[in-house]
């Protein structure tokens, strides 16, 4: 979900900003066309970017032997026409960002590799809520009851879930790092906030308890050393903790 949010934001952001096309991003967009009427997965598998995130917690693409396998499940027949029968004209560039397909569907980059699939076919939707189910069979029991599991992370000392309550707003779920979900956990806050940062997706959940705030911070689009995701404690307004994490992901 939270991916979904920040890809809507950023295409509503910049969509003012699309741009022409030049002649080389032109003939990267033919060129995946043509792939795509072939149905050649073994040539597409070379042009993607990897890791290929889905959405959580469906596990992401890893590699072109994965992306071969999974070809039919992540580009079903109806996508694969959306691909196939688009025109350059239905790819627009969106600053630095990249270039998107129609409402950005899929992206690609400079280089045309394709860095972003959007779409969800029936199978991947099917397959998410298997992923859920099973997720919350495994978790202890004061932490079944959610929406949707937002994303897993590990610090140096913490193993930190965020999770999305039916209520709209989000919960933290925090133990030792070398626990288990299945363990009581240490801290439970469930007042959590979602703010974005800009128009690139980046965002910050942030919760409160007493004069302590917890922001986890998403970063999806930064420097080529920014970590992936962030746990900062503040204390009546001083920071006291801040650790880098690395998303945990389904095999």
């Amino acid at each position: 979900m939270i991916q979904k949010i920040s890809l809507m934001l950023l295409l509503l952001a910049n969509l003012s900003f699309a741009q022409n096309l030049n002649k080389d991003n032109a003939e990267h967009i033919q060129k995946i066309i043509k792939l795509f009427r072939e149905k050649n997965s073994n040539e597409i598998s070379k042009i993607i970017r990897y890791p290929l995130r889905r959405e959580y917690p469906v596990p992401p693409v890893k590699n072109r032997q994965d992306f071969v396998r999974r070809f039919d499940t992540l580009f079903d027949k109806t996508f694969v026409d959306i691909i196939s029968k688009s025109n350059v004209n239905d790819w627009s560039e969106v600053g630095w960002r990249g270039i998107m397909l129609n409402q950005g569907d899929m992206w690609i980059d400079g280089d045309g590799n394709i860095i972003a699939v959007n779409y969800q076919s029936q199978f991947e939707k099917n397959q998410r809520e298997k992923y859920i189910f099973d997720d919350k069979v495994k978790l202890h029991s004061s932490l079944k009851t959610f929406e949707e599991p937002v994303y897993r992370f590990k610090t140096k000392n913490y193993l930190i879930r965020i999770d999305r309550l039916r209520n709209g707003k989000y919960r933290y779920a925090c133990w030792k790092n070398s626990q288990s979900e299945s363990s009581k956990p240490d801290l439970i806050l469930s007042n959590g906030d979602i703010q974005f940062e800009g128009s690139g997706g980046n965002h910050a959940v942030n919760f409160k308890n007493e004069n302590y705030r917890y922001s986890i911070y998403r970063n999806i689009i930064g420097e080529k050393n920014t970590p992936e995701i962030e746990l900062e404690i503040k204390k009546d307004n001083n920071i006291i903790l801040t650790e880098h994490g690395i998303l945990l992901e389904n095999n």
